[in-house]
């Protein structure tokens, strides 16, 4: 695939991103657009590796020697094609997926790898401003009706996906916009949010009905679903966050990740400065001149950083329980394996400090209920995390931001109503996405726990095949 010395003429490149001092005052993407003779050169670096271990590597099995070499040879056309055969949202992995793909290539065994997601982004931004990408609606209807209960990747690829082999599909999302964690959940520096409307704009004229402010469970009955639907799609995400239970953990200012985040991409959307949730706290969630601690090192732990620096945080502390990455590739994770690596993502270029082996003991607050001091301990390697002996200390903060990941499914509900047997780990128990209950599929982080974008969309494009044969008794969809 490729130039067949392409791998030897050329080295890996990947888009400049902006000056740190000029991004951190806004909320646009960090990247700047990839010149495409660049991306041909990296085109040119696949090697006719024989077996392209990028397919494995990659949760949707995307056929990616096919459009690189596609691309150096400048037709694009052809290669959006062979792009979404696999991938109904290239623009949205081109940008948040953290490129398993590139670990597996087979380049990278002692070179660095093919610029894969990088060359995946050109082809789909490539084909929007070429007026490619149009509304694929079914030449024929089944007169099936699908209900999908969650609007974020999972639920958007599964909506697209039976849709367009006629089913009618509609959308229920209880929030205000279609998008789940796309939406409110990744900052509009690393994703802006028209990258969503226009493939909602899409899906609506291929026919699939979307519903806001629709919480099933809440103010949907679940058994209004039953009786309407042939099939419901349960695509709701994980979003029961880890909390953290030690002492002053209900003290003022301590608040999770995703009670944090939506309310800035609320804000960048326009919406006025209003408070998510009364009944918890009365006031917006801003780091604004406050010396923040973010507990968590994962990419929303990272998120967080990024936005408290453009809020204009005085300062802020990021935490990690686990010790600290090696700076190259770990033995441990050799080849092809998704690599124990430190990772430096753009907001660490922004600004803050990051400590490892750290655990929180407490929280201190002042005479108001407003933390003030968070207490933690040095530990030893995991499991067991030993406190080290002596290695005590507090830092100084004005708010703390619990990002330690997510547990499951909101059990209460939805999940309680509909009666589903849930996993050892609590998600929704589904083989071939189909749940417990007859007529009840589950697909995405609700099905296999917080996972990645990539993985969500492998999720919704497999339950929609098996919804599609389950009401059909056959099916085309892959």
């Amino acid at each position: 695939m490729g130039k067949i010395t392409g791998f030897m003429e050329y080295q890996r490149e990947v888009p400049d991103r902006r000056p740190v001092a000029e991004r951190i005052n806004d909320y646009f993407e960090v990247y700047q657009p990839y010149d495409e003779d660049r991306v041909r050169r990296q085109g040119a670096r696949c090697m006719d590796c024989g077996v392209p271990f990028c397919h494995t590597g990659c949760p949707l099995n995307n056929i990616i020697p096919d459009w690189n070499d596609l691309v150096y040879r400048g037709r694009w056309k052809e290669a959006i094609r062979v792009l979404h055969a696999t991938n109904n949202f290239p623009e949205f992995t081109g940008r948040v997926c953290p490129a398993p793909c590139e670990a597996a290539c087979v380049l990278g065994i002692n070179e660095p790898p093919v610029s894969i997601k990088w060359i995946e982004r050109t082809i789909i931004d490539h084909a929007f401003r070429e007026g490619w990408i149009k509304p694929e609606p079914p030449e024929v209807k089944t007169g099936k009706r699908v209900a999908i209960v969650g609007s974020g990747p999972a639920g958007l690829a599964a909506a697209q996906q039976l849709a367009r082999v006629g089913h009618s599909v509609t959308v229920f999302e209880k929030a205000d916009r279609v998008g789940g964690l796309l939406r409110y959940g990744i900052p509009d520096f690393k994703m802006q949010k028209d990258l969503i409307d226009r493939r909602i704009e899409q899906m609506t004229a291929e026919g699939v009905r979307f519903q806001t402010r629709a919480h099933v469970g809440g103010n949907v009955p679940v058994e209004d679903l039953r009786k309407e639907f042939d099939a419901i799609l349960l695509a709701g995400g994980a979003e029961q966050p880890r909390d953290l239970r030690v002492p002053g953990r209900e003290l003022k200012g301590i608040h999770f990740a995703m009670d944090f985040l939506p309310q800035q991409n609320k804000r960048v959307a326009g919406d006025p400065d209003v408070v998510v949730d009364p009944t918890r706290w009365k006031e917006p969630i801003l780091a604004t001149g406050k010396r923040v601690v973010i507990i968590g090192g994962g990419d929303t732990g990272a998120d967080c950083l990024g936005t408290c620096i453009r809020q204009k945080a005085k300062s802020v502390t990021q935490l990690e329980i686990m010790p600290k990455p090696p700076e190259q590739r770990s033995e441990r994770t050799p080849w092809p394996m998704w690599p124990y690596q430190l990772r430096v993502e753009t907001s660490h270029e922004e600004g803050g400090v990051r400590e490892w082996s750290v655990a929180t003991t407490k929280f201190t607050g002042d005479e108001e209920g407003n933390v003030k001091l968070l207490h933690a301990v040095r530990v030893g390697p995991p499991p067991e995390f030993r406190p080290v002996p002596g290695s005590e200390f507090t830092i100084e903060c004005d708010l703390v931001l619990l990002a330690m990941g997510f547990t499951g499914p909101v059990r209460n509900g939805m999940v309680e109503r509909l009666g589903l047997e849930l996993d050892k780990r609590g998600n929704v128990k589904a083989e071939d996405h189909h749940s417990s209950v007859r007529g009840v599929f589950a697909a995405g982080d609700m099905r296999r726990g917080q996972s990645l974008v990539v993985y969500a969309i492998a999720e919704g494009r497999q339950a929609a095949r098996a919804i599609d044969q389950w009401l059909m008794g056959r099916t085309i969809l892959k």
